[in-house]
């Protein structure tokens, strides 16, 4: 027998010990009969909010129990047929062995990520922005490209893309982009790429053929339909409407349908011109708004934590997260977890999954009070 399969299904097993601890299933177990005892009452159906509320709520619960118990029981199926085949000396056992450790070792990585996307809105579609820095063409030619780099993330998970807002650039690229990315944990997986991108490369609008390096800054919030505690007053916002512009095609109109939001308490100005209408644009504008409030009021808490922990913290999105090197070499580098990959062209592609997956990761299991 191979000391490399004992190993493997020690370190699973830790891994699952691990997990029980911290999922605190007798609890679990306990929230899940309070939520079947609530829809045992009469009168459950009469709120249906509240109903389906309560549902999907119990299902997300039952959905991590099972799931654990499923690892579980093919821990223990695996360890049985290790016994068998240290008994028994056969080497078909062992193959099948091998096997499914190996596929056991895949679904505890999956599930592992799945729990990172625990947070309240991370369930939540995704509105994406991309606003390049200084450098005029190159900067919003870099834009462009991650635009790309993001629809075709967005199109491998079968997400769905909607441009709210676009402003063309002048000779290039795009002066600025707002996406809404539709599908379940589109905000949890996004939330990761919210930062600085810095692109360095030979400039093809340089005619001397020299060296450039840009930036971008991404900036990602849940998209927030309705939120109790942020309150949106009539009287603090300023409404303007202007004539659409830019790529669209057929979307782009002649009248002065799109629209443009600042909330005057804040500065926070947001535009919608995807619609025809200009009443669903205001619409759609106002759900932005009030994500970017909700963003706001969340890292105005996180200030106000590190202050009272005495931490030194930069909440703010103007961080450099990334650099993507195209010359001298190929690299793409993630700043804060260390991740990187020679294969520029696939990260530009849309394979950006294991970027992701390692600053969730690298999130989870940072020390409490320990920052960037």
């Amino acid at each position: 027998m191979e000391p490399e399969i004992k190993q493997d299904l020690r370190e699973v097993a830790g891994r699952l010990n691990e997990l029980r601890g911290s999922l605190d299933l007798d609890l679990k177990l306990e929230q899940i009969a309070d939520y079947e005892e609530k829809m045992s009452v009469p009168d459950f159906w009469d709120d249906n909010d509240y109903a389906q509320k309560i549902i999907g709520e119990l299902n997300a619960i039952k959905s991590v129990v099972s799931d654990y118990e499923e690892l579980s029981k093919n821990y223990e199926d695996l360890e049985v047929m290790l016994e068998l085949a240290e008994e028994e000396e056969d080497d078909s056992l062992v193959e099948e062995l091998v096997n499914g450790t190996a596929e056991l070792v895949k679904k505890l990585e999956a599930y592992e990520l799945t729990l990172l996307l625990s947070q309240p809105y991370d369930r939540l579609n995704a509105i994406l922005e991309l606003h390049p820095g200084a450098g005029g063409t190159e900067s919003q030619d870099w834009a462009e490209m991650l635009l790309r780099m993001y629809r075709r993330w967005a199109e491998k998970r079968g997400f769905k893309v909607e441009v709210l807002d676009y402003l063309p650039g002048d000779e290039a690229g795009v002066k600025s982009v707002t996406l809404l990315i539709k599908g379940h944990n589109a905000y949890g997986y996004l939330k990761t790429e919210k930062g600085v991108h810095r692109l360095v490369r030979i400039s093809p609008f340089d005619a001397s053929g020299r060296r450039h390096t840009s930036f971008v800054s991404c900036d990602v919030v849940p998209e927030i339909e309705e939120d109790a505690d942020i309150e949106i007053r009539p009287e603090d916002l300023k409404v303007d409407t202007y004539r659409s512009s830019g790529a669209g095609g057929q979307h782009i109109n002649t009248t002065d349908s799109a629209v443009r939001i600042t909330h005057l308490p804040t500065g926070i100005v947001v535009t919608c011109q995807t619609e025809r209408s200009q009443i669903k644009n205001r619409e759609r504008a106002m759900t932005h708004l009030r994500s970017k409030l909700y963003e706001k009021k969340i890292e105005e808490q996180e200030k106000h934590l590190a202050e009272i922990r005495g931490e030194q913290s930069d909440i703010a999105w103007g961080s450099q997260i990334r650099s993507y090197v195209f010359h001298p070499y190929s690299m793409v580098k993630d700043h804060r977890t260390l991740t990187e990959t020679g294969n520029v062209g696939a990260v530009m592609d849309g394979e950006i999954d294991f970027l992701i997956d390692a600053y969730l990761r690298h999130q989870i299991h940072r020390e409490p009070g320990e920052t960037e």
